[in-house]
């Protein structure tokens, strides 16, 4: 069996913001009634948190949990244990029509930090990020490709992509962050 490597194994670049990639992250995507006690346990049980709204993602001791459509959350958890986590949450689900997939091979995470990271990601997104707070969660594009990213603080940003695009994102924000590149629109 191989050894699970990130997309970009750790690069990062030092701009006006810092862009690194995470590393391995886990991501379970869990589909089905949002409303059902099932959904809110195997949630719970998964992450620690409680279930998000529209638009947020809520942290708990054990990982994130993040609405990705009336239908669908993004669990964010330790990579390692996202197996373990899917066949917990298969079970617990097993008499609802629900589907819960590990996603964690398939998507790269990047992790952006400094004064500016709203500017950072208005430059590459048509969404407002003047405007948001953390905890909301923007499932968007950047540039050409589709991307979810949200604030962890006022000086942290996390954006997920596609792992088939992880060094085009990576080339974006990279660009986005270049020393004399700052804007002043955030």
């Amino acid at each position: 069996m191989s050894n699970a490597v990130s997309a970009l194994q750790g690069a990062s670049f030092d701009g006006y913001c810092k862009v690194e990639e995470a590393g391995l992250v886990g991501m379970i995507t869990l589909r089905g009634d949002l409303s059902s006690e099932g959904v809110t346990k195997a949630v719970k049980t998964a992450t620690g948190a409680e279930m998000p709204g529209q638009g947020q993602i809520t942290e708990g001791a054990k990982g994130r949990a993040g609405w990705m459509s009336p239908d669908e959350l993004l669990l964010v958890v330790d990579h390692s244990k996202a197996a373990d986590l899917v066949a917990a949450a298969t079970k617990t689900l097993a008499k609802e029509h629900a589907l819960v997939v590990n996603v964690s091979d398939a998507r790269a995470v990047y992790r952006l930090t400094g004064d500016a990271v709203r500017e950072v990601l208005a430059k590459l997104s048509p969404a407002d990020t003047a405007v948001m707070v953390p905890g909301q969660l923007r499932r968007t594009r950047v540039a050409q490709i589709p991307a979810a990213f949200y604030l962890t603080d006022d000086q942290t940003a996390e954006l997920i992509c596609f792992r088939s695009v992880a060094q085009y994102a990576f080339d974006l924000l990279k660009d986005a962050v270049q020393p004399g590149s700052e804007v002043g629109i955030v």
